[in-house]
């Protein structure tokens, strides 16, 4: 990877490791501007017995600078092999733990630019890696320019309010990307805000729809069944008007039917930097 140190800071260059969520620093190392090779000062990266996903931030003086680099360990993983009879997937663990190397990219949010307001979310790697990557790779694509939410349900009777779900191009809510992706495990909990990818009752049927969660209380039954990657940082307003808006048969939407202008990344903030998680209009977000 590059080093560059903007002009204006002035002190010691250094490289951290950071934990997930908390940032907590599990390494440190001096650098450089210029070319720098991690393996040679993170030896550790590739020598560990427990591989974890970790962020690599620049810092210079007391200063973060830039985005952070994702390092996701491309490992082995758990397979859905069925749902039982309470709608759960039960997997099944990899003959052997296989670690073939690192995936390594800038950390990202994503923007949903709406016809009702935009929203950003926040990506979580160390939950749900492939279904990360599936994702910003749809994004960065253009897959989802002008895609309508074709499934709202929002506060009916007394009852909290559930989703709003897009990411299907014909809006029938039956498409997809022509492909599909396993079903990773994550202990995310489906909150407001939260961004978990919709699919059919095969759990390996996961591509490009997801749903926006819209209360702890409608979707906490969704924990450990589907996969939860994202977090709502900035757009709750938007989230709520959407969920909102008329709908008729099938919680479809009445037409005309709110949809997805455009999404497009931005870099994210130095990590452990940017902003919280949104709360829900007239409640807390849980734990994450």
């Amino acid at each position: 990877m590059q080093v560059v140190v903007p002009g204006a800071l002035a002190g010691e260059v250094t490289i951290e490791l950071l934990a997930p969520v908390s940032a907590e620093r599990v390494e440190s190392a001096s650098a450089a501007p210029g070319s720098v090779d991690l393996a040679g000062l993170f030896p550790t990266l590739w020598t560990t017995q427990q591989p974890r996903l970790v962020y690599a931030q620049l810092r210079v003086g007391d200063e973060p600078v830039g985005s952070a680099v994702v390092l996701q360990p491309l490992l082995s993983v758990p397979y859905a092999e069925r749902v039982d009879q309470t709608g759960k997937p039960q997997f099944v663990a990899p003959p052997q733990l296989v670690y073939s190397g690192l995936r390594a990219y800038p950390e990202k949010h994503v923007v949903f630019e709406t016809d009702h307001g935009d929203m950003e979310f926040r990506l979580r790697p160390d939950q749900a890696p492939n279904t990360v990557w599936n994702f910003l790779h749809l994004v960065e694509g253009g897959f989802y320019t002008g895609v309508v939410f074709h499934r709202i349900i929002g506060s009916r009777g007394g009852q909290p309010p559930f989703v709003v779900q897009v990411g299907d191009p014909t809006g029938t809510g039956m498409g997809g990307p022509g492909f599909m992706i396993d079903l990773e495990p994550s202990r995310l909990p489906h909150d407001f805000g939260v961004l978990s990818m919709a699919r059919s009752s095969n759990p390996n049927s996961n591509g490009s729809q997801v749903f926006v969660c819209l209360s702890r209380a409608a979707t906490q039954a969704l924990d450990d069944r589907y996969t939860a990657f994202g977090e709502l940082v900035s757009g709750a307003d938007a989230v709520v008007k959407i969920s909102r808006v008329p709908t008729g048969a099938q919680d479809r939407p009445v037409d005309p039917m709110p949809r997805i202008v455009r999404a497009y990344t931005v870099d994210a903030p130095p990590y452990g930097t940017g902003p919280k998680p949104e709360q829900g209009p007239s409640e807390g977000a849980g734990e994450r």
